[in-house]
């Protein structure tokens, strides 16, 4: 990561963390679960087509290891959803599908929270 990015790249990156940090912040506040308003509300899925649109534009520099936390994020979610969604059609399973759900979602919540604050300090995202 070598190159410095454009400072309007860098604000871009701050409007798809709150976008997402939106989405999942309504999970909390309203009935619906953090993961699933993380998934479906508008600005998470806006913020998601924002990354891939403007991916190209963060290569070289660090912001490209934001644009790809985050999306990445989005898509474990997503993973992790369904099969919450598969536990949910065995009696059995509910429960678990309770406590995964409740756990995807302070996940999720951690890594926009980690990713917000490293893009502070202008630091790349670690791999994983």
């Amino acid at each position: 990561m070598h190159q410095s990015p454009s400072a309007n790249m860098v604000h871009l990156t701050y409007l798809i963390y709150g976008l997402h940090l939106f989405s999942a912040i309504n999970g909390v506040l309203t009935s619906a679960f953090v993961v699933t308003a993380f998934l479906s509300g508008w600005p998470s899925i806006l913020a998601v087509l924002l990354n891939y649109l403007k991916q190209g534009d963060t290569r070289g520099t660090y912001l490209e290891s934001h644009f790809r936390w985050q999306i990445r994020t989005f898509w474990f979610a997503f993973l992790w959803l369904c099969v919450g969604a598969i536990l949910v059609v065995t009696i059995i399973g509910i429960p678990l599908a309770w406590i995964l759900v409740t756990i995807v979602g302070l996940w999720v919540l951690y890594r926009m929270l980690r990713g917000w604050l490293r893009l502070m300090n202008q630091e790349a995202m670690p791999f994983d």
